[in-house]
């Protein structure tokens, strides 16, 4: 079998996180002002709310990458880390700019173990610093790829 179809996040949760938690580090693609794809290196942390994934980073607030998702919020995600078992993310960044949400998610990565976890000070000074941003990723499908497996692809789509 070629893919799967999971019905709920729940059926690929523990396999996601194990992946993601691993690898650490994504590609985040974005689109600049001339419909082309750019890639960079990002450090997501993952919570669900909800009952649905919700991608973190910490960021610059005003970079390049918050310019292409002014006019394109859509995102593409590969951690590859792992060359047979890499993970695939589509979804859509929104900057969460609440002094509530910019602490939270600061406090996610002081708490998580390293490597996953790390501190953002160095960075980025302060939760309430100018320059720091809280950017969510709500992903609209995730993909589990296992080369060789069976299925080879397993994909999760959100309502």
């Amino acid at each position: 079998m070629a893919y799967k179809i999971e019905e709920t996040f729940a059926a690929i949760e523990a396999e996601f996180r194990a992946r993601v938690e691993r690898m650490v580090w994504c590609n985040v693609a974005t689109v600049n002002d001339k419909n082309r794809p750019v890639s960079r290196v990002l450090h997501p942390i993952w919570e669900i709310i909800d009952g649905q994934p919700v991608a973190w980073t910490a960021t610059y607030r005003y970079s390049v990458k918050s310019r292409h998702l002014a006019q394109n919020p859509y995102v593409s995600m590969a951690y590859v880390a792992e060359w047979q078992t890499p993970v695939f993310v589509d979804g859509i960044a929104s900057w969460d700019d609440d002094p509530a949400t910019k602490a939270h998610v600061w406090d996610l990565f002081l708490a998580a173990p390293e490597p996953l976890g790390y501190d953002p000070a160095p960075l980025f000074h302060a939760p309430d610093h100018s320059s720091y941003g809280a950017l969510r990723i709500d992903p609209t499908k995730i993909t589990l790829a296992t080369l060789g497996g069976d299925p080879w692809q397993r994909i999760w789509r959100s309502q």
